[in-house]
């Protein structure tokens, strides 16, 4: 089962973290992905197990691509970078699958 329309309340624009090249970080062309956006501070770790502070969390449908390190334009106009990536499978439990992006 996918996430309900009803929670695609709000839209993000993602560029996806490509790699680095000689001048910084390489990131694909903007992407506009819909969801809903939590905005609260917590305390998570980087896939490098580094521990930093999230200001938000974006829940979308699975597919989207915004690896972490990716660049994210948020409603407001803000920009900010996906920590993480948890792609959220319910296996054989009617719930819905999703993709929770843990932003800086």
């Amino acid at each position: 089962m996918k996430l309900p329309k009803i929670w695609l309340q709000h839209e993000i624009t993602v560029e996806a973290y490509q790699g680095s090249g000689s001048y910084g970080p390489v990131y694909s062309g903007p992407v506009a992905v819909r969801g809903f956006l939590e905005q609260r501070t917590q305390l998570v770790r980087e896939p490098g197990g580094d521990e930093v502070t999230s200001s938000s969390v974006f829940y979308c449908r699975r597919g989207a691509a915004a690896p972490s390190k990716s660049r994210v334009t948020l409603p407001d106009g803000a920009t900010t970078t996906v920590i993480a990536a948890h792609d959220r499978s319910a296996g054989r439990l009617p719930l819905p699958e999703h993709l929770e992006l843990l932003l800086r």
